[in-house]
């Protein structure tokens, strides 16, 4: 199967162009607030469960039939206005010349860790082919999804896939990443450069494959300072989204955000995710009400019995007070153990409370 490559006009004629996830990220009027959540495809469905029993993570993203069925799945289940598909924002670490495992338990390893400028000059430049089996997963998922819902594809931003390969694994306190990063200053941008280099071919296949819109995770980026982040980590993203097809829809989103939601829209995307440790409305008048948000629910209010859920999710309505452009989220994605149920409930009450 062939796709066309991305581009304005491609996009304008697919069956999905008119969706309200898309309009939303144009800022065009909706018929009701579009709502997808991320990880909405994960371990708080049972059948996702199921899965993962007989397959590792990486087996599993590196099979675009299982990809297909997972990502789709969760999107019919949920009744989501949009499906993302389900990977990790650490494959390109592979490409790169990495090993990535994933340690039960303990999440992502990455060896060796790059700790130096001679670690940098060892990484490969990404042969954005070597991730051939993401594109054929969306190829896949765009065969077995309905033609009107949109599906997004993603990575990682630069700080947080560095971030990764400076640690090694996950961290708290992020003291090898902000170590090197002010000991060695050239060597950081080159590291920086190489993985945004990798990142634009990475994308730009992701949508030639069928991907209607794109998100950045920048999961760690709320461990710097508005300083840090502007002189060390702007420019770098800021060059990915650059480098990015006109037209089409680009979400930027990263937690621990509060202090840097201008530098966020400095940087890029023609959508501003916020977390949930920020109010909405301030949020969105912080970034201009000229660009398109999305959030920003507490996950944990997932668990919380149905009133209370509701209550909160009609608080971010009112925040975001019916302006065009916004997408209702979770300020991050849906936790373990999370009742399906409840996230059903969430996104069917959205849908009804803010029908126009």
């Amino acid at each position: 199967m062939t796709t066309p490559a991305a581009s304005p006009s491609h996009a304008a004629v697919h069956p999905s162009h008119d969706s309200a996830f898309l309009r939303a990220c144009r800022r065009e009027a909706v018929p009701h607030t579009p709502v997808w959540l991320m990880r909405q495809a994960g371990r708080y469905m049972p059948e996702y469960r199921a899965i993962r029993a007989k397959m590792s993570m990486l087996e599993l993203c590196k099979s675009p039939d299982v990809v297909s069925e997972v990502t789709c799945f969760a999107r019919r289940r949920i009744g989501a206005d949009a499906a993302i598909l389900f990977a990790d924002l650490l494959l390109i670490a592979e490409p790169l010349g990495v090993t990535l495992t994933f340690a039960a338990g303990e999440g992502p390893l990455l060896e060796p860790a790059v700790r130096d400028a001679a670690a940098v000059d060892r990484l490969r430049e990404v042969d954005p082919a070597e991730l051939s089996y993401v594109y054929d997963a969306v190829r896949a998922v765009r065969r077995d999804l309905e033609p009107a819902i949109p599906l997004i594809g993603f990575a990682g931003a630069p700080f947080t896939v560095a971030s990764y390969l400076i640690e090694g694994r996950g961290t708290r306190h992020f003291d090898q990443v902000k170590n090197f990063m002010y000991r060695d200053e050239g060597a950081w941008n080159a590291l920086m450069a190489k993985i945004v280099r990798g990142t634009i071919g990475y994308l730009e296949r992701q949508l030639a494959a069928g991907c209607q819109a794109l998100q950045v995770f920048d999961s760690w980026v709320g461990a710097l300072s508005p300083a840090d982040y502007r002189r060390y980590v702007l420019p770098h993203t800021r060059a990915l989204f650059q480098a990015l097809p006109l037209g089409v829809p680009t979400i930027h989103f990263g937690t621990g955000t509060a202090t840097l939601l201008p530098d966020l829209r400095a940087a890029g995307g023609s959508v501003i995710g916020f977390d949930w440790r920020v109010e909405l409305d301030r949020a969105w008048k912080e970034v201009g009400y000229d660009i398109a948000v999305m959030g920003n629910l507490d996950p944990l209010l997932l668990f919380a019995e149905i009133p209370v859920l509701e209550r909160e999710t009609d608080r971010i309505l009112d925040e975001a007070a019916g302006r065009d452009g916004h997408v209702f989220n979770l300020g991050h994605g849906i936790l373990p153990g999370t009742p399906v149920d409840h996230v059903v409930r969430l996104i069917d009450h959205v849908h009804e409370r803010s029908g126009r």
